[in-house]
């Protein structure tokens, strides 16, 4: 079983949890993975970066807490925000649709996204400290 070790102390924000991915799953890379959850979710099926997709992988996320809090509530009403900026390439209903549920607490956050498209992969186990 391979294991990887997310630090979730240092993520403060969307950005820092990307460079902290990044850095767990991408340090034998010459290239790095963008803010994406797309492609957060197309390297959990491995074949790039550290995962192997016929192993198990265990994540372990440290300070769960302090990551679920910074990518919570305000965090996501902003990343949706700014799919609606007038140059966005994004479909505005759709983020008009997530704000509305954020605010009325049927929405997920960035962080609960996160750990449901973890749970979509058979070959990672999450664990959460």
């Amino acid at each position: 079983m391979n294991k990887f070790i997310i630090n979730g102390a240092v993520i403060v924000d969307i950005a820092s949890f990307y460079v902290e991915i990044n850095r767990v799953f991408m340090e034998d890379v010459d290239w790095k993975l963008g803010r994406s959850l797309d492609a957060f979710s197309d390297l959990l099926y491995g074949g790039f970066g550290a995962i192997v997709s016929d192993e198990t992988n265990e994540i372990i996320w440290l300070d769960s807490d302090k990551s679920k809090a910074a990518l919570g509530y305000e965090t996501t009403l902003r990343y949706y925000k700014d799919k609606l900026k007038p140059d966005s390439p994004f479909n505005k209903a759709l983020f008009v649709q997530k704000i509305k549920e954020l605010e009325h607490g049927q929405g997920k956050t960035y962080y609960e996204i996160i750990k449901e498209i973890i749970s979509e992969h058979s070959n990672i186990i999450l664990i959460e400290k």
